[in-house]
């Protein structure tokens, strides 16, 4: 049984904010490295412990999160994309796909550190249902015939996912505070600085409530495969972006499309052209 766990940084308990702990020049980046490794390792274990006979680990986050050294050694690494970006090596071997360290779609009210892709991204609809980070592989895996079974991250990320692909187990690790009230028109700048207060449960409680959901997830897939579920999205397919400006001094809002006629995946690999 061979799982995918695709990784980011932002939705991990622990880390707090943009600059110090997910960028290479951040104070505490190595330790934010750190914190998803060992949330990714918890699910690792869970899996393996459920009867999995492969784990493939997919470094999501863009500046790179997980740290090779510390990630369990009977895990594959990925980093980086095929010829085509999406899916991002997953296909139809793949018994389930997974996500840690995940966080909520741009938009979303009491999140943390919330963007999809870039904060400068306002919303990202497929045929008009608004989706994130996290709904954009989820769609690829859907395509695929690939569930979802397994989503970590903060709580907003947790009712997103919910939402999204009912039947999922998740694990919430932290919970935004305010609202997301008012930023469509702000800057990126402005956005980022906006969704940085979070109550977090403790890294180490974080890892044994992952460990113990991986496993349950694992066990859900063998007893109950028919009750993961994804939305009905008929085609052809359309992607709408909203962008706010960067900053106050350069780079002015706008919107971007794409189209295929019957691809997902295609979709999602096509460039974005500007709305007239």
């Amino acid at each position: 049984m061979k799982i995918l766990i695709m990784t980011d940084m932002e939705g991990c308990a622990g880390i707090l904010n943009f600059k110090d702990w997910v960028e290479p020049a951040g104070r505490y980046y190595e330790k934010g490295r750190r914190f998803l490794t060992n949330e990714t390792n918890a699910a690792i274990d869970g899996f393996f412990t459920g009867g999995a006979t492969e784990v493939v680990v997919l470094d999501g986050h863009g500046y790179g999160g997980i740290d090779p050294e510390f990630l369990d050694e009977r895990a594959l690494f990925r980093h980086g994309h095929s010829e085509k970006v999406w899916p991002w090596g997953l296909d139809k071997t793949f018994a389930a796909i997974a996500f840690t360290g995940q966080h909520a779609k741009a938009g979303t009210p009491y999140s943390h550190l919330t963007h999809t892709d870039w904060p400068n991204v306002i919303d990202y609809r497929i045929n008009d249902l608004s989706v994130g980070e996290y709904g954009q592989l989820a769609l690829c895996a859907m395509e695929l015939g690939v569930p979802t079974i397994l989503a970590c991250g903060e709580k907003a990320l947790c009712e997103e996912a919910e939402a999204l692909t009912p039947g999922v187990v998740t694990v919430a690790v932290k919970t935004g505070l305010l609202p997301d009230d008012g930023f469509r028109n702000s800057t990126m700048e402005e956005y980022e600085a906006a969704k940085l207060s979070a109550l977090h449960i403790s890294p180490s409680k974080a890892m044994k409530l992952i460990h113990e959901n991986a496993l349950k997830a694992i066990n859900k897939l063998k007893e109950e495969p028919c009750s993961f579920h994804y939305p009905t999205l008929s085609p052809p397919y359309r992607s709408m972006v909203e962008y706010r400006a960067y900053s106050a001094k350069n780079t002015a809002p706008c919107t971007k499309t794409a189209k295929h006629p019957s691809s997902i995946i295609k979709l999602l690999n096509t460039p974005l052209e500007n709305v007239n």
